[in-house]
């Protein structure tokens, strides 16, 4: 994918940054929890995931895009709504949370990742936009993106809009 159009919004509350992505996928809700939430199918579009899909176990998630990490869930509650707190008791914790959404036959997935500084927050941004292009291709049948490839392409928009909310 060539095109650098951004999908995602960053936003900065208090110094707090988020980044969000919402967008809208061929399949039923069921299977796109399914995509999000099985460690199979997570491997096929964002990394690894190892432990137990339950309220307040810890999960071990290593991204395609370099981030390792523990992640406590906080709330889990198929297939609507999951969050999920990324390095939980340290100073670079975040809070990651997915909304999804019947829309008929497809489904409203809407994705944000806060607790960001502004500085951070636009490589964040073109992260998160890469991953979810890459659900996208996954859920199509298509190839993922080569993942640092895409995010090279897309955070100079990101910076540019991190710009922006800091003034």
């Amino acid at each position: 994918m060539n095109d650098t159009a951004l999908t995602g919004e960053l936003l900065l509350d208090d110094g707090v940054g988020t980044v969000r992505l919402d967008d809208v996928y061929g399949t039923r809700i069921d299977d796109l929890w399914d995509a999000i939430t099985s460690p199979a199918r997570v491997g096929r579009w964002l990394g690894t995931v190892t432990g137990e899909l339950r309220l307040g176990a810890t999960l071990q998630l290593s991204f395609v895009s370099g981030w390792d990490g523990p992640a406590r869930i906080e709330v889990c509650e198929a297939p609507r709504h999951l969050v999920l707190v990324a390095n939980p008791g340290q100073a670079d914790e975040t809070r990651m949370t997915a909304e999804l959404t019947a829309e008929g036959a497809r489904t409203r997935l809407v994705i944000e990742e806060s607790g960001f500084t502004i500085d951070a927050l636009p490589f964040h941004g073109s992260g998160w936009q890469t991953h979810v292009e890459d659900l996208r291709s996954y859920l199509e049948g298509r190839a993922t993106s080569h993942w640092e490839t895409r995010w090279k392409e897309l955070t100079p928009a990101y910076l540019e809009l991190a710009e922006r909310i800091a003034r």
